[in-house]
């Protein structure tokens, strides 16, 4: 399971780079926090359960945090002129 947060280390640090060269900076530091805390965590060696555990919390994060950008601070008509 260690290996899998290394994994989404490595994957989140592509979409950095991505978005970094895209010209998109506060996204690329959003991912370039995600990657740091994949891999620290890719590296704990804990517990199956508590790394399950870690991903159901930072999913909750995840969906509470789009939801409220999505029904509060995205543009109506997805920023069509």
């Amino acid at each position: 399971m260690d290996r899998m947060y290394r994994v989404l280390g490595f994957w989140t640090g592509i979409f950095t780079i991505m978005f970094y060269l895209g010209g998109m900076d506060k996204t690329a530091l959003l991912f370039l926090g995600q990657t740091g805390f994949f891999v620290l965590l890719g590296y704990l060696n804990l517990t199956e359960r508590m790394y399950m555990y870690v991903f159901g919390a930072y999913l909750t994060v995840f969906f509470a945090g789009f939801t409220y950008y999505t029904l509060f601070l995205m543009p109506p008509g997805g920023g069509l002129n």
